[in-house]
């Protein structure tokens, strides 16, 4: 009687059995090495960056305002006298230099720290509902952020702004700062939740006929 491919890979192995050794882990882990690495550049250059704009540049752009704080560091908000005060304190060239600085880091760092965050939360949420709901925060941040520049840009420039206008970059520096914590809850979440909260299941090891242990 004829032995099935089964029975021959029982007996002397899948190779003698002609069944090809299953490769799918080694396979399967290869994106999200590469998925790794691109997170752990993007969340570097994220790092540094938020360190050169709130600690270095802004700091040193006090230095040509009397001292006063520019309004992105001011967590709390705030008025119309500080931005009156800040006016007056800075020159053509001083504005222009704060300006520049939005368009550069101001703008680089809310990108790539999104982008850092959204892989961050790719790799260790599979339930989609989750992920999505940790996403939010840092999406949010990076289009509060983006706008709260050019609002700043815009108080400081031309004329004298509004009750309203103040109100409005204000309410958005307080709120990038609120979203930016979040962001940094939900980074937290994805890697610190139970594997099962966030969909993640165990990958079962593959016998020599390439079938796991439950489907024999």
């Amino acid at each position: 009687m004829s032995k099935t491919r089964a029975q021959i890979a029982r007996k002397h192995g899948a190779a003698a059995a002609g069944i090809p050794a299953a490769s799918a882990p080694a396979a399967s882990t290869a994106p999200r090495s590469n998925g790794n690495m691109l997170l752990i550049a993007a969340a570097a250059t994220a790092v540094l960056l938020f360190g050169y704009y709130h600690l270095l540049a802004l700091g040193q752009m006090s230095q040509l305002a009397d001292g006063l704080t520019m309004p992105d560091m001011m967590f709390g908000g705030y008025g119309t006298a500080h931005i009156a005060d800040l006016r007056a304190a800075m020159d053509e060239d001083a504005l222009g230099q704060l300006s520049y600085l939005h368009k550069t880091a101001g703008t680089l760092f809310p990108l790539i720290f999104g982008i850092a965050w959204l892989l961050l939360i790719q790799l260790n949420v599979d339930r989609r509902w989750l992920r999505w709901l940790l996403w939010l925060p840092p999406l949010v941040f990076a289009a509060v952020d983006l706008w709260e520049n050019v609002a700043i840009d815009a108080l400081l420039a031309g004329s004298a702004p509004d009750d309203g206008q103040v109100a409005l970059a204000s309410a958005l520096t307080v709120a990038r700062w609120v979203l930016l914590g979040l962001s940094c809850v939900g980074g937290l979440l994805a890697v610190l939740l139970p594997a099962t909260v966030r969909g993640k299941v165990p990958v079962r090891p593959v016998g020599p006929a390439g079938l796991t242990a439950e489907s024999r």
